[in-house]
């Protein structure tokens, strides 16, 4: 199993990026995907979590109404659209795979300046 983020940088608060997960090494179509993020000096934490039809999609409070998570089963890929980042919002974003064995990616770097 391989998860490559991409997408990540720096913004001023208030913009917008959009992070990409692409998968590989497993049926891409059956598992839940999520991003979790992890800031400095705190838990890693739960952001978002798509089932694999993307009929249920779950955010936690601090991102709902300005984050969506979607993903393209044919392209084996989840994104996450972020929009009017606030610097709380800075953290490394790390994908997951909810495979039996359960999978990370390596992280990509948001920052947000204020």
């Amino acid at each position: 199993v391989q998860l490559v983020e991409s997408g990540g940088g720096l913004v001023q608060s208030g913009g917008s990026l959009r992070l990409s997960c692409a998968a590989s090494g497993f049926d891409f179509g059956l598992f839940y995907m999520s991003w979790f993020r992890q800031a400095p000096g705190k838990e890693r934490e739960l952001v978002a979590i798509i089932s694999p039809s993307s009929s249920s999609i779950n955010y936690a409070d601090a991102v709902k109404g300005r984050f969506t998570i979607s993903k393209n089963n044919g392209k084996n890929t989840v994104y996450l659209q972020m929009n009017n980042l606030k610097p709380e919002d800075t953290a490394v974003y790390y994908c997951r795979a909810h495979t039996q064995a359960g999978a990370w990616g390596q992280g990509t770097q948001v920052t947000v300046s204020s």
